[in-house]
């Protein structure tokens, strides 16, 4: 059966969500601010949540109108065939947002679409009141300018969240902003990759999955998954696909590394944990010491300190300066950085980006740098 399926995601990052949702094979509906709306029946929702790498959540849409009163809201909500999904025990929980609307009291408007849906429910079962100790059913209901969307969540934790980080750092990158940076780079999996201020080790890891084509949401279990909409055997099958697609005999050059031992050691762990320990070269060591031996063309992807604590900006002035004088000797290397720094192209490469991408860590805003690299014949490639 078909259904409206959204993935969402962080603000700058749609295009490469939507890209890996059509990879998937899925019919995208539109893209908009946050999210890509898109086609896929019960396969594709268990797709969705195992392989996308930048999207936030997976939800299941069960409807999008217009809502001006009350009586609108609730009476749509209670329309919509909640029975199909939700079993007679299940539990129904309401989180809700409203934005620029008419119905501007968010806890009214979660308990007017609880009401409709226990209203729905009690009357498709013949009860009078709702166990509601099963299954957990999380509903969101969200109003901007006054239309509605009642969604589902069929990932529970956010995508983001792979599994394999057993040790962090202070202010790790999002697993799912990394896989964007990376997609959004000139990366490929035979070619030199290097992090010199890898932290506990993300974007390592992220492009080390993605060279070895591992699943993202392999290791983990989704709140759809006790779902009785979706066979226990879809999971299997896709979850057998997925192991079979892993590619153990990649050869993959990448290089992590920081100067922080705490870091080092978080990486080890947190590779270990994903299966990709043998694919990164893990260096405890300062940047001048990390780019001291590199090749002469490679890619620089980083996500460096952000000098926002006392002291911070000491080191993130040693970095510029390291960097500065490494991609003037190296004019063949591409740099791909992430950074709240808004003078960093003048400070690093006295020239504007090649590229430039507002993108969202949590939510901090930041800039994502794309500094590309000339080739042999000593053009910047478009």
């Amino acid at each position: 059966m078909d259904h409206v399926l959204i993935a969402t995601a962080a603000f700058g990052i749609e295009a490469v969500v939507r890209r890996q949702v059509e990879a998937l094979g899925c019919e995208v509906i539109k893209t908009e601010d946050g999210k890509v709306t898109f086609r896929g029946d019960e396969a594709d929702i268990v797709r969705a949540n195992l392989h996308l790498r930048s999207a936030d959540r997976v939800l299941l849409r069960m409807g999008e109108f217009e809502a001006r009163t009350f009586e609108e809201l609730f009476s749509v909500v209670k329309g919509m065939p909640w029975e199909d999904l939700v079993p007679r025990d299940g539990r129904v929980t309401v989180s809700g947002s409203s934005v620029r609307s008419v119905l501007r009291s968010v806890p009214a408007c979660q308990r007017i679409v609880k009401k409709a849906i226990s209203d729905r429910l009690c009357e498709a079962y013949g009860l009078a009141r709702l166990p509601e100790t099963g299954t957990e059913f999380d509903v969101k209901v969200t109003l901007l300018k006054d239309r509605a969307t009642v969604t589902v969540d069929t990932s529970g934790e956010g995508l983001h969240k792979r599994g394999y980080r057993v040790r962090t750092v202070e202010a790790p990158i999002r697993e799912t902003v990394a896989a964007a940076m990376i997609e959004l780079s000139f990366w490929k999996p035979d070619r030199l990759l290097v992090d010199p201020c890898c932290g506990s080790g993300t974007i390592a890891i992220e492009a080390a999955m993605i060279g070895k084509n591992i699943a993202p949401g392999l290791s983990r279990g989704f709140a759809c998954e006790s779902w009785d909409m979706i066979p226990s055997e879809i999971w299997k099958r896709e979850r057998k696909a997925a192991f079979e697609a892993i590619d153990q005999s990649a050869r993959l050059n990448i290089i992590a590394a920081d100067i922080d031992w705490r870091a080092e050691e978080a990486l080890r762990g947190n590779a270990v944990e994903a299966g990709v320990d043998d694919a990164i070269s893990i260096r405890r060591a300062d940047i001048r010491e990390t780019l001291s031996d590199l090749p002469a063309s490679g890619i620089m992807i980083t996500n460096p300190p952000y000098g926002e604590r006392i002291g911070d900006e000491a080191q993130l002035a040693h970095i510029r300066g390291e960097m500065k004088d490494f991609f003037r000797k190296n004019p063949a290397w591409s740099l791909f950085v992430i950074t709240t720094d808004k003078d960093f192209e003048q400070r690093v490469f006295g020239r504007k980006a090649d590229r430039r991408r507002k993108l969202y860590n949590g939510r901090l805003e930041t800039c994502y740098y794309q500094f590309h690299g000339e080739k042999p014949s000593g053009k910047r490639p478009l």
